[in-house]
């Protein structure tokens, strides 16, 4: 199971109205197939951007009747492709949310799920303020999937913060790593491109990440920048970062094992003992 492929990130910049970001993540997919990718990824928050807590409870439903759940599993049987939600925003019964991915096979069939573990909760220079874990539930078990092409890690957004997740997915064998997104604008121009090169540098492998992009309807706004990078670290592809895109690049997955040869540091990686934890250097506000 490795062989080369073509992978499509679709850029978007969702809206409040699930309906209307439904319609036009659909047609960029099938745009996406139209031009050759088997694999297409979506961003984190495919079905909606929107602050306002009530107002985002109230349009949501939970994975069984939400609409995009259906739409995009048909889309995938109708493409032939893999479509990789990067995310939805799904609602749980204790009335919290899930900032759910899902990976559907060729046939429409539910290959994964994934539930983002690590939740941006931050105050960031300018008065901007993130609390996420206010609204969402984390997700506590890494992801790896079999595609028909090689074996991919599931991730989302501020999970790319974290590099012993995709360390791990790299051991079980992703050279694949994945990290839709939806990145601030101020954040995204200070670490984006180089954190992405480093998760594919580091674990020699193809990592691929859709992003929302520019002035979104609820007030954010988003970087852009959807990349394909290569296990050596070569951007394959990049959006730009003012609104909806499609990119792509061929993936052979032959080229992760030829970068882990090259430098085997998932070889070389040896246990060590490590020093007492200190305090966090950084207290949030509640």
């Amino acid at each position: 199971m490795s062989q080369p492929f073509v992978a499509a990130c679709v850029q978007l910049r969702s809206g409040t109205d699930p309906m209307e970001n439904l319609r036009v993540t659909s047609d960029l997919v099938r745009q996406a197939a139209a031009e050759g990718a088997t694999y297409v990824q979506t961003p984190e928050m495919t079905n909606l951007l929107q602050r306002d807590r009530a107002a985002l409870r109230a349009v949501l439903a939970g994975e069984d009747e939400d609409i995009s759940v259906r739409a995009f599993s048909a889309l995938a049987a109708e493409l032939g492709i893999v479509l990789h939600v990067g995310s939805l925003a799904i609602a749980l019964p204790d009335g919290k949310i899930a900032n759910r991915a899902f990976v559907f096979g060729r046939s429409g069939e539910l290959l994964a799920r994934y539930d983002k573990i690590h939740l941006f909760d931050v105050d960031l220079p300018g008065g901007q303020s993130w609390r996420e874990s206010a609204v969402y539930s984390p997700g506590g078990e890494a992801l790896v999937v079999d595609l028909p092409w090689c074996r991919a890690g599931i991730s989302i957004c501020y999970d790319l913060r974290f590099p012993h997740l995709f360390r791990a997915q790299a051991h079980a064998g992703a050279a694949v790593l994945t990290v839709p997104s939806s990145f601030t604008r101020q954040t995204g121009e200070a670490h984006w491109s180089v954190l992405q090169r480093a998760r594919a540098i580091e674990n020699g492998a193809f990592v691929i990440s859709a992003a929302q992009a520019g002035k979104h309807q609820d007030g954010r706004e988003t970087f852009g920048h959807s990349l394909i990078v290569s296990p050596w670290g070569e951007v394959l592809a990049e959006a730009a970062g003012e609104g909806p895109e499609v990119i792509l690049a061929e993936i052979d997955p032959a080229q992760s094992t030829d970068a882990r040869q090259r430098i085997p540091s998932l070889l070389n990686e040896r246990a060590f003992t490590a020093p007492e934890a200190a305090p966090p250097a950084v207290q949030l506000a509640s």
